[in-house]
């Protein structure tokens, strides 16, 4: 069942459907038990009527005398006769009302009792007169009395059959009624144009709809800050990749054109400078792209934190002639963490990548370990210029690059290692340090480190 209103209009009418079915058991029971009370007081009450008249002696007490019919005014849909009799205590039939059975009514001496005479159940009520030395019976048969409370069950549960269809078609019409905001919305979405990202008004809306509302509006400004997102970064990374582009065809053009080799050697070193400049650029993008898109999904693994530094650090020093010296923190070999290696390797790769960038040549550059509170630091610290102030709120944006960026730089490699580490359960710190230089720190959670202990 995959339709709103259809699941609302059953709910509904199997609903309505048990109350009314519960009303009528309770009117039928309720029915019957009242019922009995009645009409055994009716019996009561026409047992002492003919007691008292025998006891007057306004009927004859002789054998054989015949007491006139004991009966209700008809009535449509209930007519019945009660029947007497009246036994003499030595158990001799002095009289009985027209149609009472011929078998003894009861064989109780006093009160009430139910008796099966030929085989219908019949309701007794006894009465014992010792002044005139008779026993008075008078009784009706049970199938009446089960006959009239069905006939009031009936009279119920009639009109509940007959309204039924009458119901279910208001119910229908009801619940489309109040499906209609629903509809509207869905009316409106589907008129819209794929980039019309603006929110859905929810003015006389239901207030059940307005959570719903809420959220499509929240998805349409996270979908259309994405597309922004992607636009900017289709922008930005077309215009990075034009410069260096441009820069390699010059270069190449003047070392074709040019029989200086002087000239030529620097064109083509330049050209080098490019190509390393354009693959930084494209590896990062690819980065970008795989971080948003949720591509980095690798599971968590337990590895050597100082470990995998060593080995990124000896890749790019060889990639980058070693411009600039790397020491490591002794405590880093022994630090393991509980995270994605994929990730960690990839931030750590940008930051250090950046240091040795940024550092002078023949600087140094440190990775320590630091403990603090519930979290453990990794710091890269370089010798560079460092970030003003100013800018150490935005140097995670995409294609900034501040005052002193680096020849090589793309403005790339911090929003990498944010994203990268936010995927992975950790975070970046920044600040200058105050010898000079910048320090840019891994921070951890101890829940992420598996063990930490001195190096021996």
């Amino acid at each position: 069942m995959h339709s709103m209103r259809t699941r609302l209009f059953v709910i509904l009418i199997l609903t309505t459907g048990l109350v009314w079915l519960s009303a009528v058991a309770w009117v039928f029971f309720s029915t019957g038990s009242q019922l009995e009370r009645v009409l055994d007081a009716r019996l009561m009450e026409a047992a002492r009527m003919v007691n008292s008249m025998v006891t007057r002696r306004a009927l004859g007490t002789g054998e054989g005398a015949v007491l006139p019919p004991i009966a209700t005014e008809p009535h449509s849909a209930y007519d019945r006769q009660l029947s007497c009799q009246i036994w003499s205590l030595n158990g001799a039939l002095v009289s009985q009302s027209e149609g009472a059975p011929e078998a003894k009514l009861s064989e109780r001496q006093q009160g009430f009792s139910n008796t099966v005479i030929n085989g219908e159940t019949w309701r007794v009520y006894t009465v014992d007169n010792p002044e005139a030395g008779v026993r008075v019976m008078v009784g009706d048969r049970i199938y009446f009395r089960n006959h009239l409370v069905n006939n009031v069950t009936a009279g119920v549960l009639l009109p509940a059959l007959l309204i039924l269809p009458v119901l279910a078609g208001l119910i229908w019409l009801s619940v489309g009624r109040g499906l209609m905001p629903l509809s509207r919305i869905a009316k409106e979405l589907s008129v819209r144009q794929a980039s019309d990202l603006s929110p859905i008004e929810d003015v006389s809306t239901a207030s059940e709809l307005q959570p719903v509302l809420k959220a499509i509006n929240v998805l349409f400004q996270r979908v259309s800050q994405a597309r922004d997102r992607e636009r900017d970064f289709t922008a930005f990374a077309a215009h990075e990749l034009r410069t260096p582009m441009s820069g390699l065809k010059t270069q190449a053009q003047i070392a074709l054109a040019s029989n200086d080799p002087a000239i030529r050697e620097k064109a083509l070193a330049q050209i080098v400078v490019g190509v390393d400049r354009t693959g930084r650029l494209v590896r990062q993008l690819l980065d970008i792209a795989s971080l948003d898109s949720g591509a980095e999904t690798a599971t968590d693994e337990h590895f050597n934190a100082g470990r995998q530094l060593e080995i990124i650090a000896g890749e790019l020093v060889a990639n980058t002639g070693g411009t600039a010296n790397i020491a490591f923190d002794a405590d880093l070999s022994a630090l393991e963490l509980r995270m994605s290696p994929e990730l960690f390797r990839l931030a750590a790769r940008n930051l250090i990548e950046n240091a040795l960038h940024h550092s002078p040549q023949g600087g140094h550059v440190s990775c320590r370990l630091a403990e603090g509170g519930a979290s453990v630091a990794i710091w890269i610290e370089d010798e560079g210029p460092g970030i003003p102030d100013e800018e150490l709120a935005r140097v995670t944006e995409r294609f900034f690059r501040g005052r002193f960026r680096s020849a090589v730089g793309s403005g790339l490699g911090l929003s990498i290692v944010e994203m990268a580490l936010d995927h992975g359960g950790a975070r970046l710190e920044m600040r200058n340090r105050p010898e000079g230089g910048l320090a840019v720190g891994i921070v951890i959670a101890d829940d992420r480190v598996a063990r930490q202990a001195a190096a021996t």
